[in-house]
């Protein structure tokens, strides 16, 4: 079964349907809705454009591949920016996880609209910038990355600390006196079940030496 609408389907099976691509980037403060050649179209509240007044033009959109193994998805974007000013911006720490939206659709020639609901082909987020500074202009790479890449991170760095639990919640000082856990806090695995309790379980008393029991396990 089609995952198009049956409308954009019976478009795309005529003999010489016009097709476009359609990019949002969503910046901090700014959006970049892009179209993959001139023209202007509207659909789902956006506006998308063949050039940015700000940010330029897209020069290439590589393939999208499925990942595998360990990889999520992703693809590599090509922008033109319109100025050194434009080029810095994109480029900055800051673009990065700037959420990213590929589309595909069709045009209806007689109204020059494009026919409802295109197709959401991508959804992800920026991840690596680069800049690349040539004799007669500068090109911005984005490597994009899907959604699902955040499925891959792991708890590698994470600590049983007042710490690390400060960096993460940094009002919350429920750690910050927490001495005596003699007892393994297993993460990511089920651990070694125990009944027997530890020195800082005895302190609750018995009914608090229970929970904590349960909670350690």
């Amino acid at each position: 079964m089609s995952q198009l609408t049956p409308a954009l389907d019976a478009q795309l099976r005529t003999d010489a349907p016009i097709i476009f691509g359609a990019v949002a980037i969503d910046l901090p403060g700014y959006t970049i809705n892009l179209l993959d050649g001139a023209g202007v179209l509207s659909f789902g509240g956006r506006t998308f454009a063949g050039q940015d007044d700000v940010f330029g033009t897209i020069s290439e959109v590589e393939d999208l591949t499925d990942g595998t193994g360990d990889s999520a998805p992703a693809f590599s974007l090509t922008l033109l920016p319109a100025s050194d000013a434009a080029a810095a911006t994109l480029a900055g720490p800051g673009m990065q996880g700037a959420p990213v939206l590929v589309w595909m659709g069709a045009v209806d020639e007689a109204s020059g609209q494009p026919i409802p609901d295109p197709h959401l082909i991508f959804a992800g987020e920026i991840d690596v910038p680069s800049l690349r500074s040539e004799e007669h202009g500068r090109s911005l790479d984005y490597e994009v990355t899907s959604v699902f890449e955040r499925l891959f991170e792991d708890d590698e760095s994470v600590r049983l600390s007042a710490g690390h639990h400060r960096s993460i919640f940094p009002n919350e000082a429920g750690m910050d006196y927490v001495t005596g856990v003699d007892r393994p806090v297993y993460w990511g695995v089920a651990g070694t079940q125990t009944s027997v309790q530890t020195n800082a379980a005895a302190a609750f008393g018995g009914l608090g030496g229970y929970f904590l029991d349960r909670v350690y396990q």
